[in-house]
């Protein structure tokens, strides 16, 4: 039997004994025949049972949520606490159309000079083009929608050739982008694009509806149990901004997972380093947008699966607030974790893309009652100069935890040049109970995610999952109701410890992976693998040391 423990009200909380521990994970990794074999273990009926029971002691996941007395409420869903109006931003009615909403994002961003990308005819050398420079070339007639689209097509068309195989999207349909092309091309033509986003190219990660592409969350079955009827509202918004939709992107299977393996479809590449992982889940998303093909694509997060593959490759991902965007029509949208959000190569892009998508649900905006959406007002160099009023929270112990101190190095510098460039303050803080947040986490998403595969698990299908994927529905399926609740009124505390935080400083700074791409194992390729220091939900690890506070 284990000691009770008894947390003492978050309220009262003594900082100053709060030590940091560095986590050290306890599990194996395993590829090929030993993890097949370790499927078969941990999905036996008793065996199978005794395995996750002693993994969870190993990782003290039992003490949390079976052994210790949590004062606090549970919270069921992320709460929105009362905060005070932030300078320099514009207030956004989330009512309004989508490619209204685009508009005054576009008008908040500092001045487009063509000058800088462009001289005369020439077409400038090969860099990211930002959402700017396609408006930019299409207005005045340097390129067309059809021409791009042709370009786009034929480089997916080759990457199922090349060695090795760098398979970006799931569904493609060449016709189709190809219509959606000459589409955009015509309303430039007589003079009515859209939006500043007409005629631009993204990937939708395969959890989300993009009719007419099946969603299949890369797995074998979904999409025999789940058919597509139309676009998810995120998509819908998209494409009334006249955004050009190339398919469903690559991911790691059901997003269970922080590498982008995925053996059903090919395992996405890095586009910096062919021999490296893209980060998952939205990997495809991310390398779509990091090899220039796409100027952005949705992804979906709940545990980095947005931030991650960005960071790994490259570009920009962020995950949007709980609730600020719609879920309906994506694959998770039955949860309190996940949430729909963009990746791309800039964030005046990523600024321009959240501008269309943004939009809470009805039920959403009547329980959560978020505040309404704002954009930072960059137009100006006044307002930009705002930046020297933040004041950065820095947990230095949990800052340099990690794998390389190349990492912590780097970071370090962007703090100094912020500080040096703008005036920006850098506070020591403390965030307390880092262990607790994590584990709060893992059941929190995958009970969520347990119950909702469960009737399909229960049809048969559970078995043509992958073998990660596998494993990590035998850990889910081992929490309790009172492992839920425990993990909701963790949830609670946690997140008052972050607005205590808040009202010292403006922003909480990190690096936001512990490590730089792992590399693919080859023997890895065919069947996955499992790695509980890299890839799996249930505990902390190098890729998701800094991630996990965004779920709250």
């Amino acid at each position: 039997m284990g000691k009770k423990r008894v947390m003492v009200p978050a309220k009262d909380l003594d900082l100053s004994t709060v030590k940091y521990e560095h986590e050290v994970i306890k599990a194996p990794h395993l590829t090929g025949s030993m993890l097949k074999l370790f499927v078969r273990m941990v999905e036996a009926p008793v065996l199978g049972s005794l395995i996750m029971s002693f993994l969870k002691k190993q990782n003290k996941m039992v003490e949390m949520l079976q052994n210790t007395v949590i004062p606090e409420a549970p919270m069921f869903k992320p709460e929105f606490p009362p905060q005070d109006a932030e300078p320099s931003v514009v207030i956004v009615d989330e009512e309004r159309k989508p490619e209204d909403r685009v508009e005054l994002a576009l008008k908040c961003l500092p001045h487009y000079d063509p000058a800088c990308c462009w001289s005369g005819d020439s077409l400038p050398s090969f860099r990211y083009w930002k959402i700017r420079d396609y408006a930019y070339a299409y207005r005045s007639k340097l390129v067309t929608p059809s021409m791009v689209a042709e370009k786009i097509i034929s480089i997916i068309e080759d990457c199922n050739y090349h060695k090795p195989p760098t398979p970006l999207l799931i569904s493609f349909d060449a016709e189709d982008i190809r219509k959606q092309a000459a589409a955009s091309t015509q309303r430039f033509e007589e003079g009515n694009p859209l939006s500043i986003l007409d005629g631009i190219f993204m990937a939708i990660k395969d959890d989300i509806d993009c009719y007419p592409h099946p969603s299949k969350g890369a797995t074998t079955w979904m999409h025999e149990v789940r058919s597509v009827e139309k676009d998810a509202v995120c998509v819908s918004r998209l494409r009334s901004c006249g955004v050009i939709l190339v398919g469903k992107a690559n991911m790691h299977e059901l997003g269970m997972g922080t590498t982008g393996n995925n053996p059903n479809y090919g395992t996405t590449r890095n586009p910096h380093a062919l021999e490296r992982y893209t980060g998952g889940s939205s990997s495809g998303p991310a390398a779509i947008v990091a090899s220039g093909l796409c100027s952005a694509a949705l992804g979906t997060d709940g545990g980095g699966s947005v931030r991650i593959p960005s960071s790994l490759c490259g570009v920009v991902g962020l995950k949007t607030t709980y609730g600020r965007t719609s879920m309906e029509g994506s694959i998770c949208d039955a949860g309190t974790v996940e949430i729909i959000g963009p990746i791309a190569s800039t964030v005046e892009d990523i600024i321009l893309v959240y501008a269309a998508i943004l939009g809470s649900s009805p039920e959403d905006r009547i329980s959560l009652r978020p505040p309404p959406p704002c954009f930072p007002d960059l137009s100006s160099l006044e307002n930009a100069n705002t930046l020297g009023s933040l004041r950065l929270g820095k947990y230095t112990e949990w800052f340099n935890d990690v794998h390389s101190t190349d990492i912590s190095d780097v970071c370090e510098d962007v703090l100094k040049l912020l500080s040096k460039s703008h005036g920006c303050e850098t506070i020591e803080i403390v965030i307390p109970e880092l262990h607790e947040m994590r584990t709060a986490h893992v059941v929190s998403i995958g009970s969520e995610t347990q119950c909702s595969l469960n009737p399909d698990c229960e049809d048969g299908k559970g078995v043509k999952l992958t073998y990660d994927t596998r494993i990590s529905m035998a850990l889910f399926r081992s929490f309790t109701a009172s492992d839920y609740v425990a993990a909701q009124c963790l949830r609670r505390r946690i997140m008052h410890h972050h607005m205590e935080i808040f009202k010292k400083v403006d922003v909480i700074v990190t690096p936001t992976t512990g490590m730089t791409a792992p590399k693919i194992p080859s023997s890895a390729l065919k069947d996955g693998e499992t790695d509980m220091q890299v890839t799996v939900h249930s505990v902390s690890a190098y890729l998701m040391r800094f991630i996990i506070a965004g779920w709250l």
